[in-house]
């Protein structure tokens, strides 16, 4: 859509502009469409554009986000939301499974990254900090393409120099296979903070600071940091809840960071909707203003190229980790199955924009408990 509008429509800024941005937004934390916004906004009007390109953005999705959460802390307990709500969970499962399905071909080029989206998932599943798996992740990855390319430019010239005698056979130590080990004790996460019942408005804020400054992969890696910061660290939220809050960022149009404006609600109502929301995409206007002018020469480092290739492998991995665990939640009794099911298979033979597979499940979850 943004490409329709800004390149080919209003032709503020040129095609291969466009992909420098879009390449750029891949590089640092935050959310890539709203940061891909805030470039456009950056290229076209300096800091003013800046600000209004990425107010505009948010705005309107974090305001009807805010009034979903109004109508749940009013009306989720009623029976027909609860119903309608359990027909959405079931139908954002099916939508976040396509779209980790979909991302991995781009994601996943080789068996390296596979190897080490392996071993992230493993190191998700044993507890922890996702922030340590995606940086851990990145640094590890870089560092071994770039001994594997290193040491097959190395193969390369002894073999040049040696073609007319026997062919000896190169160690092959620097390759991935050898080079992706699993991650060690230094890696991980710190002792999980004490329960509490409810947070105070500085904490919803930093938190969704420290997420905002540090989110790779695109929004949905947020489920990830959300599910072990919220649900198994602070205990603020639950399962059921997150589940909802997932299913409100998806149902709703916009970035699907919008989410904290959601939980900010449910945790601390109307101001804690919008410190969480200002905090969570606070970053992206730093990180865009502070590195548009050496964004653009980054993708062509060999080195930042092999980094991102990585954290994209270890952000899939978060995605399928937290979805499994969310499935676990959303996929109870025959209708829940049967709602996921459809959504997989229409998505699968049409290219429908999620929202209204997530809207036909909330109806069939409605139509199913009225039987």
């Amino acid at each position: 859509m943004m490409e329709e509008e800004v390149v080919r429509k209003r032709q503020w800024v040129t095609h291969q502009q466009f992909l420098d941005m879009l390449g750029a937004a891949n590089l640092v934390p935050g959310p890539t469409s709203t940061e891909l916004a805030i470039s456009i906004g950056f290229v076209r009007g300096g800091w003013a554009g800046l600000a209004i390109a990425g107010a505009g953005f948010i705005f309107p999705a974090a305001l009807i986000t805010g009034a979903f959460a109004w109508a749940y802390v009013r009306f989720g307990s009623l029976p027909q939301a609860t119903s309608m709500l359990s027909g959405i969970k079931p139908a954002v499962i099916a939508v976040i499974a396509i779209a980790i399905t979909r991302l991995g071909k781009t994601a996943v080029k080789d068996w390296g990254l596979a190897g080490l989206g392996a071993a992230a998932l493993a190191a998700f599943f044993a507890g922890l900090n996702p922030i340590v798996i995606l940086f851990a992740g990145g640094v590890l990855g870089m560092l071994a393409r770039q001994a594997y390319v290193a040491g097959t430019a190395q193969c390369l010239f002894l073999s040049t120099l040696l073609r007319h005698r026997p062919r000896v056979p190169f160690p092959t130590s620097t390759r991935w296979s050898t080079l992706l080990v699993p991650f060690s004790g230094a890696f991980l996460a710190a002792a999980a903070a004490p329960v509490l019942a409810r947070p105070s408005l500085r904490q919803i804020t930093l938190f969704f600071l420290k997420v905002g400054a540090v989110l790779y992969g695109g929004g949905y890696v947020l489920l990830a940091f959300l599910e072990q910061g919220l649900v198994r660290q602070q205990a603020w939220l639950t399962h059921q809840q997150l589940l909802d809050a997932v299913a409100i960022g998806q149902f709703t149009p916009g970035p699907v960071l919008s989410t904290a404006c959601f939980i900010g609600y449910v945790l601390g109502g109307v101001w804690g909707a919008v410190l969480a929301t200002v905090a969570i995409f606070l970053p992206s206007f730093f990180y865009v203003g502070l590195l548009a002018p050496v964004l653009f020469r980054l993708r062509r480092s060999g080195w930042m190229a092999a980094f991102l290739d990585s954290v994209n492998a270890c952000a899939l991995a978060l995605m399928a980790g937290v979805t499994y665990r969310l499935a676990a939640d959303a996929l109870r009794g025959w209708t829940a199955w049967l709602i996921a099911a459809a959504s997989l298979a229409i998505l699968l033979r049409w290219k429908l924009n999620p929202a209204w597979i997530v809207l036909g499940g909330g109806l069939a979850g409605l139509l199913l408990a009225l039987r």
